[in-house]
């Protein structure tokens, strides 16, 4: 018999658990995605694939939690490389998303 593997996160926790994978995936839990991918920060195109977004979905969300302050842009790194990371504010909504995504799962 095989066994089901249980889907792993970069935190340990799954705010939104994945019952049904062929289901649309709600703003919340794109916002959510966007922000645990820019907790340890990361440039542009890692953050897409963490979030599974194309460029044409993941360019407004990236805007909006930029303008929000949800998200800050380093750009004062050696290697020239633009950086993502979630800002303090932006780890606030996640434990608020995380909380929301246990209270739901009841």
């Amino acid at each position: 018999m095989l066994e089901k593997k249980k889907k792993v996160s970069v935190t340990g926790f799954e705010a939104f658990p994945r019952h049904c994978l062929n289901r649309r995936r709600s703003r919340n839990e794109v916002v959510f995605d966007i922000l645990r991918g820019g907790l340890g920060g990361s440039n542009k195109t890692r953050l897409m694939y963490s979030c599974n977004l194309n460029f044409v979905r993941f360019s407004p969300y990236l805007r909006e939690l930029l303008e929000a302050e949800l998200i800050e842009c380093l750009k004062g790194n050696p290697e020239g490389v633009v950086l993502y990371r979630t800002t303090d504010k932006g780890r606030e909504l996640l434990r608020v998303l995380r909380k929301a995504g246990e209270l739901l799962s009841i």
